[in-house]
């Protein structure tokens, strides 16, 4: 609670307190983390972004895996859609598709081979491809949005066979118009996961299907910077072993930086950062 709604708290670069486009600054010794020293400082730089997608678990947002009143799995979990392939929904495709290749694996070594009720893959629906390809082997499937309507072109109305279909839909768009597609996807009773922070709103938005559909819209924001260093830890390894189960890719965040800049040019940093096709980019501070 105290972590992410103290009433007094400040944010960094956005509330009450400076950013960090600076060689100094003064912090609280709470809001510093130890950082393994096998973790560069340009990998270590994604602990934030790491740390919100974390928060979707922390939460117990989404269970790939149900258990009946007996204890044993009664279906393969929830049906999870991702709007969006910025990068925090690159990261969430990556925390998600850990959480579901784990289940997955435990799944298998319950059953013996033997079959069972198999988790469903999380889908990540983003508009670029060179993007999507980025999370290729995070155990989560790719389509694009484009994917989700009756016609590719008007993209007006949404197709039957994804309207109403997931269990928890995760708009992490950055766009307000992606509240609308998430609301339809998600089925009746469904979950509905906010990582958007729009200050715009939506003319004419309708709020009708969350209350028609009793949809259970749920905020997610600032997560857990201590697992999401963890998780970092794995960058130089072939495999993370978690709980006795091996996973099968680490996280390899480098793939997302497009460009980095020393301070003395951060206009040119600027500059990048604000190209449709820039992922990350980074300011080094220091030699």
């Amino acid at each position: 609670m105290s972590r992410n709604h103290c009433p007094n708290r400040t944010v960094i670069g956005i509330l009450n307190q400076n950013g960090t486009f600076a060689e100094y600054m003064t912090l609280p010794l709470s809001n510093l983390h130890v950082v393994h020293e096998s973790i560069p400082d340009e990998i270590a730089v994604f602990a934030e972004p790491l740390a919100a997608a974390c928060r979707v678990v922390e939460q117990g947002l989404v269970q790939f895996r149900y258990s009946g009143d007996s204890g044993e799995e009664c279906r393969g979990g929830d049906r999870v859609a991702i709007l969006g392939d910025g990068k925090l929904g690159l990261c969430i495709a990556e925390i998600l598709g850990r959480e579901y290749l784990l289940a997955q694996q435990k799944q298998q070594q319950q059953q013996n081979g033997s079959g069972g009720i198999a988790p469903h893959a999380p889908i990540l629906f983003g508009k670029h491809e060179h993007k999507l390809d980025l999370v290729s082997d995070s155990g989560v499937q790719r389509r694009l949005v484009k994917e989700c309507y009756t016609d590719e072109m008007t993209q007006e109305e949404v197709s039957p066979h994804h309207a109403n279909q997931y269990d928890v839909v995760i708009d992490s768009t950055g766009n307000p118009n992606g509240l609308t597609l998430a609301m339809t996807l998600c089925r009746p009773m469904g979950r509905l996961v906010l990582k958007s922070t729009c200050a715009a709103g939506v003319k004419g938005f309708n709020s009708a299907p969350i209350v028609i559909d009793e949809l259970n819209v749920v905020g997610s924001r600032c997560g857990p910077i201590d697992r999401a260093l963890e998780l970092l830890e794995g960058n130089s390894t072939e495999g993370v072993a978690e709980n006795g189960v091996v996973i099968s890719a680490p996280l390899r965040m480098e793939k997302y930086i497009t460009e980095s800049f020393p301070l003395s040019r951060v206009r040119d940093a600027l500059e990048c950062a604000a190209k449709k096709s820039t992922m990350k980019v980074q300011l080094v501070m220091a030699d």
